[in-house]
């Protein structure tokens, strides 16, 4: 029945996190006794724990497995979708092209998160969670993710302001994000937050 489910539900290689499993009449003791039958069969592979993935074939004697980015969106930000968390830090950053840091670990917003701070470990890559200054939603996601960045773009930028500004405003272009976006949520930050987005241009209503 599980493994139907499982079938049903999850693509080869696909994260499956097992506390999301719910099945009705089937106890969490039930799940995570038939997930461990299905692993010593071979139908399923361990990632982590709590984590198993249905292997795809290979040509590779070690086999294929989800990439460790695949697992942490699926466990602390997005499943189907449903948003609930979001990259922050020095990662996001790289991504918006305002340093070439390559960051040690992974920085995520998530509403999974259960203390303001928590460092844990996935594989072998450290991993912060934190809570959110809101419930992260589909429709606040880029907004919260952006905001975040802008209060500490003094510390994470690599840029000159005239740089910066413009890659800034290239990355809302490309987000489709605009500063009306961002007003709802900016009362949520600190005076940090307006000293910056000042400085880049955006309290001018700049916006893709």
């Amino acid at each position: 029945m599980l493994y139907a489910y499982l079938q049903e539900n999850y693509a080869l290689n696909e994260p499956i996190i097992v506390s999301d499993i719910n099945i009705p009449g089937m106890t969490k003791n039930t799940i995570r006794q038939q997930i461990k039958r299905l692993t010593d069969n071979g139908k399923l592979n361990r990632f982590a724990t709590g984590i198993y993935y249905m292997p795809a074939p290979s040509i590779f004697k070690s086999g294929s497995a989800p990439s460790l980015t695949q697992v942490i969106a699926r466990k602390y930000m997005q499943t189907g979708q449903e948003v609930f968390g979001y990259l922050t830090g020095v990662a996001f950053a790289n991504r918006v092209g305002i340093t070439t840091q390559v960051p040690a670990g992974y920085e995520i917003v998530t509403n999974r998160a259960t203390t303001e701070y928590k460092k844990t470990k996935l594989g072998r890559s450290s991993v912060v969670l934190r809570k959110p200054r809101t419930p992260v939603n589909a429709s606040n996601v880029k907004a919260l993710q952006f905001l975040d960045m802008m209060k500490e773009v003094d510390l994470l930028s690599e840029c000159t302001n005239d740089e910066l500004a413009q890659r800034i405003r290239d990355y809302m272009c490309r987000s489709s994000l605009s500063f009306k976006e961002l007003q709802p949520y900016m009362s949520l930050y600190p005076d940090k937050l307006y000293r910056n987005m000042y400085e880049t241009g955006l309290l001018n209503g700049i916006s893709a």
